[in-house]
């Protein structure tokens, strides 16, 4: 039985255009049927042209006339969405209440994203130094056991770093160093050493020349722990590093001096030139053309940044200088107070490319005592950025002349001043001559 509306078969449509028509009629003369959206009618009501109600709800089709067709009572529905957003509160959208008409966007809450963004950077802050604070903490060696030193005196006000710069070639190739002119002696020198003194007031760098003559104290043996008893033997500072090591050096500093040493800090050759280079080189103002076989030096006079290999050399520098270990102690000097200055700049400290690299090299090379923290090195860079920077003074042990055995003698009274006002962490009004 056909159900469809006016008794048309929906496989047998005659001449009719559709699906499996073989007419020529053209496809703009396509009569689509329209289907009517709306609620099915209630079982026994007819649809429209009288065709009876169908199951399943399926609404009624309109008739089609001579081409056209019959508009169904109620009014024509094109089966068209009108855009309408379906399930939207009030059914706002196209051709739904308040056509055209959008909530506007709530205005920022630039309150809460500046305080969210400031948290976040905060945090980020506090996770980046305190990782940085362990990582760098990390690489210090703390290699030097001042507990084994006997014999101490007592401290005083502030606090007193011995710096020393060895000779020390460990981890170097054959290459570096015949390119920095270090030589292949066995063992480790100290080639400087110097006393820097922070306190309440303006930082003091002292120089000890490695040539000073001193006496070998008792002391006790950093590897064996035997107590070698002092026979009032003299000789060149440096020997006692040379004889068994920092804690004799310190102990030997300690026993001439009466001065109380809180921290030890030693740089190598190798470790020396790359944090020169880390940091892109330091600018030094020479006084005077330089040239020297030995350590490599060959510098004309004026301002010149040094890269690493040049500052070494020029630290080492003695021959060709009138005054000898006494004018290379002035020269480290100045060159170790423009590096802390270089490693202080805002260009360095807030540039992570450039502060880990030079951080790492030099936390690598230093060799520091046991209770050495981050804080007493920052505290000692910044004393010697001080002096470089004209807020301390920086000079040599006074010295009197020529000990007997050919040796740098200390002047003693002057030496004596100079200790007392460390101690009490006073203006140092001694010179160095």
């Amino acid at each position: 039985m056909n159900t469809w509306p006016e008794g048309r078969p929906g496989d047998n449509r005659g001449g009719r255009y559709g699906r499996g028509s073989s007419s020529s009629q053209p496809e703009s003369a396509r009569v689509m049927r329209q289907v009517r959206r709306g609620p099915a009618a209630s079982p026994g009501q007819a649809g429209y042209g009288g065709a009876p109600q169908y199951a399943g709800g399926v609404p009624q089709q309109p008739s089609y006339v001579d081409g056209g067709y019959a508009e169904p009572p109620g009014g024509y529905d094109s089966g068209y969405n009108t855009g309408q957003v379906y399930g939207s509160p009030g059914g706002r959208g196209p051709g739904g209440p308040g056509d055209g008409m959008y909530e506007p966007r709530p205005a920022p809450n630039w309150r809460r994203r500046i305080k969210v963004t400031t948290i976040t950077l905060v945090t980020l802050l506090v996770v980046t130094s305190v990782a940085t604070y362990f990582w760098a903490d990390s690489k210090l060696n703390r290699d030097v056991d001042l507990s084994k030193v006997i014999d101490r005196p007592e401290a005083g006000e502030g606090t007193n770093y011995l710096i020393v710069g060895s000779d020390s070639r460990a981890g170097m190739s054959a290459e570096e160093k015949k390119k920095l002119h270090t030589g292949s002696a066995e063992g480790k020198r100290t080639d400087s050493m110097m006393i820097l003194h922070t306190g309440g007031g303006a930082p003091t760098l002292v120089s000890l020349p490695r040539d000073s003559n001193v006496t070998i104290p008792s002391y006790k043996g950093s590897d064996s722990g035997k107590l070698y008893q002092g026979t009032g033997r003299q000789t060149k500072l440096n020997a006692a590093y040379a004889e068994d090591g920092p804690e004799l050096l310190v102990r030997t500093v300690e026993a001439n001096t009466g001065l109380h040493i809180d921290h030890y800090v030693e740089i190598g050759f190798g470790g020396f030139a790359n944090i020169v280079d880390a940091v892109g080189g330091v600018e030094m103002d020479i006084p005077q053309d330089i040239k020297d076989t030995k350590s490599g030096a060959d510098f004309k006079k004026g301002k010149q940044t040094l890269n690493g290999e040049q500052a070494l050399a020029f630290v080492r520098t003695r021959y060709a200088l009138a005054g000898s270990d006494l004018d290379r102690t002035k020269n480290q000097q100045k060159f170790l107070s423009a590096l802390a200055n270089q490693v202080a700049t805002p260009s360095t400290v807030l540039n992570p490319f450039k502060l880990y690299p030079t951080m790492g090299a030099g936390l690598d090379s230093l060799v520091v005592d046991k209770d050495m923290g981050l804080f007493d090195l920052a505290d000692m860079f910044w004393a010697m950025k001080g002096v470089s920077g004209g807020e301390g003074k920086s000079m040599n042990m006074p010295i009197a002349g020529n000990a007997g055995n050919g040796n740098l003698q200390w002047d003693t009274a002057k030496v004596k001043t100079l200790v007392n006002e460390l101690k009490n962490d006073d203006k140092v009004t001694v010179s160095s001559k």
